[in-house]
C-alpha cells in the first residue's frame, strides 16, 4: 500500500478555483435574496419561510450527490461530472432570478439556484480527501476557504461597486435594481468559468489507484440499525402531535414545517429499522443513524454555527436598513443605500475570512484545532451581538473582522477534524450527511425565526442578529466536547 503523492501548491490551487465560482453564486444569494424578496412584495415575517428553498434543497440533494459520486467513474472522473453539471444549472438560475416578474418566480429560482450549487459544492469537499494525502488536507481545505472568501468578497460588494459606476440602484415597484441584476449576470459567467478551470486542470485518481493508496472503494460492513425503532417512534409521535397542535390552535404556519419534518424523519427511522432494502435511501439513513462518534460531536458544532449564519443572511439587510439607515421601505433611497452597504459588509467579512484562512495554520499550531475554532466562533459571536449597539454604519466594518474569522474557521476546521475519521469508500456520502447539520439548523431557523421575531422581538430584525451571536457561543461550547486529533494529523502541509 503506497501513500498518495504530495501535490504542488499550484495543483492544490487548481483544485480550489472552482469553489471561487460556486461561492460567487452563494455570495450573491446570501447578500441579495432578502432584498429581492422584499422588493417583490414580501413581508418581513415571510422572509424566513421563503428562504426555506435553500436548506430544503440542500437536505435532499447533498446526500444523493455524495452517494452517487462515491459510486461514479467515467471518462470525466468521479467528482468532476457533478462540478460541471451543477455549474451549468446554477448559471441558468443566476441569469433568470434577477428578472423574476413575481415573488413566486424568485422563490422558484432560489430552489433551482441552491439545488444546482449544492450539486457542484458537495463533491468538492470529498475531492480534497480523494486527491490529497492526510498531511496536505488542512492546506486543501484552507485554500478552499481562501477562494470562498475571494468569491464572496467580490460578489457581495459588486452591487455597491456598480452603484459607484453609475448603475441605477433604485427601482419601480416589482422591479429589481440594475445593480443587482447586472451582478447576477456577471456571477453566472464567473461561476461557469471557475468550475471549468478546475475541471480542465485537474485529474482524478482512477479506482485502481485509489485502492493502491489504501482507499478501499468496496462497501463496508452493514450498519446495525436495530436501535433506530425507538428514536424513530418518538420523533414520529412528536411530529404528529406538533402538526395537530398547529392545526388545532391556529399556530403560525411555519410550525407545520418543523413538526412535519420531525414526523418524516421519525417515519424514515422506523422504516429503516424494519426494511430489507439495499437501496440508496436505506444506505443513507443507515449511515446517518450509525455515523462515527467524532462526527456526532461535530454535528452539534455545525448546528449552532449554521443557525447563526442563516440568521445573519436573512436579517442583516432588514436590520441594517431599519436601524443604521432608518428605512424599512424597499422602494426608498435610504433602504437601497442600506442594502448596498450590507453587500459591502458581507464582502468585508468574506475579505477578512481570506486573511483568517491564511492565519489558520499558524493558529492551529499554537492552539490546536479545537481551541482555534472556539476562539474564532467567539469572535464571530461578539461581532453579531455588536450590531445591537453600533449606530454609525461605517463602524459595522469592525465586527465584521470577528465574523470573518468565524466564517473561515467554520468552512475549514470542522472538515479537517472530520476527514481523517471517515472511511474512504463513504467519503462522499458522509460529507453529504455532515452537511445535514448545515441544513437542519437552517430549516429550524426558517420555521421558528419568523415566530420568534413577532412574539419576542416585536419585529426588530436587529434582535435576531443577537440571537445568532448567542448561537455561536453555544457552538464554541460544543467544540470543547470534540477530541483533539494527534498533532501529526493536522499539521498543514505545503
Amino acid at each position: 500500500m503506497s501513500e498518495k503523492p504530495r501535490l504542488s501548491l499550484v495543483q492544490i490551487v487548481n483544485m480550489s478555483v472552482g469553489f471561487f465560482g460556486i461561492q460567487f453564486a452563494f455570495g450573491l444569494q446570501t447578500a441579495n435574496v432578502s432584498r429581492i424578496f422584499q422588493t417583490l412584495g414580501a413581508h418581513l415575517r415571510e422572509i424566513p419561510l421563503l428562504w426555506i428553498a435553500a436548506p430544503l434543497t440542500g437536505l435532499v440533494v447533498q446526500p444523493i450527490v455524495g452517494y452517487a459520486s462515491d459510486r461514479t467513474w467515467c471518462r470525466f472522473g468521479r467528482r468532476r461530472p457533478y462540478f460541471l453539471g451543477g455549474a451549468i444549472l446554477t448559471t441558468l438560475a443566476l441569469l433568470v432570478m434577477p428578472d423574476s416578474p413575481a415573488l413566486w418566480v424568485a422563490v422558484l429560482m432560489l430552489w433551482l439556484l441552491d439545488a444546482s450549487a449544492n450539486i457542484s459544492m458537495e463533491p468538492f469537499r470529498a475531492f480534497v480527501a480523494d486527491q490529497l494525502p492526510v498531511s496536505q488536507r488542512p492546506t486543501g481545505y484552507a485554500l478552499q476557504s481562501v477562494f470562498i472568501g475571494i468569491g464572496a468578497v467580490l460578489s457581495s460588494a459588486l452591487p455597491w461597486i456598480l452603484d459607484r459606476f453609475g448603475v441605477s440602484n433604485v427601482t419601480l415597484p416589482g422591479e429589481i435594481p440594475g445593480t443587482v441584476r447586472i451582478s447576477f449576470y456577471i456571477g453566472g459567467v464567473l461561476l461557469l468559468a471557475g468550475v471549468l478551470w478546475t475541471v480542465v486542470t485537474t485529474v482524478e485518481y482512477p479506482p485502481e489507484r485509489l485502492r493502491a493508496f489504501g482507499d478501499s472503494l468496496a462497501a463496508g460492513p452493514e450498519e446495525d440499525v436495530s436501535g433506530a425503532q425507538m428514536p424513530g417512534l418518538a420523533l414520529l409521535l412528536c411530529g404528529v402531535i406538533g402538526l395537530a397542535a398547529t392545526e388545532r390552535y391556529a399556530l403560525d404556519p411555519e410550525l407545520y414545517l418543523l413538526a412535519g419534518g420531525g414526523a418524516v424523519v421519525g417515519g424514515l427511522l422506523l422504516w429503516l429499522s424494519r426494511t430489507h432494502s439495499r437501496g440508496m435511501l436505506r444506505q443513507v439513513m443507515a449511515d446517518l443513524y450509525a455515523m462515527p462518534g467524532p462526527m456526532r460531536r461535530l454535528a452539534w458544532v455545525q448546528f449552532f454555527s449554521w443557525f447563526a449564519l442563516f440568521d445573519l443572511w436573512i436579517y442583516a439587510t432588514p436590520a441594517v436598513t431599519a436601524v443604521q439607515f432608518g428605512s424599512s421601505n424597499p422602494l426608498s433611497a435610504a433602504y437601497n443605500a442600506g442594502a448596498n452597504w450590507v453587500d459591502v459588509l458581507f464582502g468585508a467579512y468574506n475579505g477578512f475570512a481570506v486573511l483568517a484562512a491564511a492565519a489558520l495554520p499558524l493558529m492551529v499550531r499554537a492552539l490546536g484545532l479545537r481551541w482555534t475554532h472556539v476562539v474564532n466562533l467567539t469572535a464571530a459571536a461578539i461581532g453579531l451581538i455588536a450590531f445591537l449597539w453600533i449606530r454609525n454604519p461605517h463602524w459595522l466594518l469592525l465586527p465584521m473582522v470577528g465574523v470573518g474569522f468565524g466564517w473561515a474557521s467554520i468552512l475549514a476546521l470542522p472538515y479537517t477534524l472530520l476527514a481523517d475519521n471517515l472511511p474512504a469508500q463513504k467519503m462522499g456520502v458522509y460529507m453529504g450527511i455532515f452537511n445535514f447539520f448545515i441544513v437542519l439548523p437552517q430549516l429550524l431557523a426558517a420555521s421558528v425565526l419568523g415566530v420568534l421575531l413577532a412574539t419576542f422581538f416585536h419585529d426588530r430584525a436587529i434582535d435576531a442578529l443577537v440571537l445568532g451571536g448567542v448561537s455561536l457561543l453555544f457552538a464554541g461550547l460544543c467544540t470543547l466536547r470534540v477530541r483533539e486529533p494527534h498533532v501529526g494529523a493536522h499539521q498543514a502541509g505545503g
